[in-house]
């Protein structure tokens, strides 16, 4: 029997025309026509200084807002008829987050801090202890189970938001400035370990204000003034081993 080809995987997210503006008199515009594909399995860098509207379209990627216009699809799928139940359920199945700062509550133990990124998915206790031991072993944390958020390095604890990130089995990790509040050797730990979650088949997306970070990715996109001022690959091989 000859097989049928598989058929084509649809990009994890589709920007066309995207536009964002707040309330105002004029309204503010902040993201002017952002054209944006991302493919599964991608790990870039979106790269400008502050102000130039990276937090704004960090939020639109990961549907913590919707765009003033344009159109954003996620997986193939058009985000603008979603209610907003039915995007906290996207986010809560698909995306996962990584932020500057680490949002542990200091009063769970590692293993719980990582398991409330289940609450909302209707696992049972013991399914989210089972698999926040498996996410925080991915990340090298197998040994820091019991402990709490103040016994660990500024290191560790973003590894534990990452482990939190991935306990879902997310299509998509957003990454915000994830080594902002770190010393160098713990960033670069950071770092490499986004690359092993690629390499693993997670998409990636990371946003920085960092350049010489950002021109290590296979990919980086380059914000300026609400607008994409530059998208560029390395080629296959440039970047291996870093």
């Amino acid at each position: 029997m000859t097989s049928l080809p598989s058929a084509p995987t649809a990009p994890v997210l589709e920007l066309s025309g995207v536009v964002k503006e707040y309330p105002g008199t004029p309204p503010p515009r902040i993201l002017h026509g952002i054209d944006l594909t991302v493919e599964a399995g991608e790990l870039l860098a979106v790269v400008g200084p502050s102000g130039s509207g990276k937090s704004t379209l960090l939020a639109l990627l990961g549907s913590l807002d919707r765009p003033t216009s344009g159109r954003l699809r996620f997986e193939g799928r058009d985000l603008a008829g979603l209610s907003d139940p039915d995007l906290a359920a996207l986010r809560a199945r698909r995306i996962g987050f990584v932020f500057q700062q680490f949002f542990l509550l200091p009063g769970l133990t590692t293993i719980e801090n990582v398991a409330t990124g289940l609450l909302y998915g209707g696992a049972s206790i013991s399914e989210r202890r089972t698999r926040a031991t498996e996410a925080l072993r991915s990340v090298g944390l197998g040994h820091r189970l019991g402990h709490h958020p103040d016994q660990l390095s500024g290191g560790e604890k973003q590894r534990v938001a990452i482990a939190r990130a991935l306990i879902g089995r997310p299509a998509l990790l957003l990454a915000d400035e994830p080594t902002g509040a770190l010393d160098s050797v713990s960033g670069t730990a950071v770092v490499d370990l986004l690359r092993t979650l690629h390499s693993d088949g997670t998409t990636v997306v990371v946003i920085t204000h960092d350049r010489e970070l950002a021109a290590s990715f296979p990919r980086r996109i380059g914000i300026q003034d609400g607008r994409i001022a530059f998208d560029e690959r390395l080629p296959r091989h440039a970047g291996a081993g870093r």
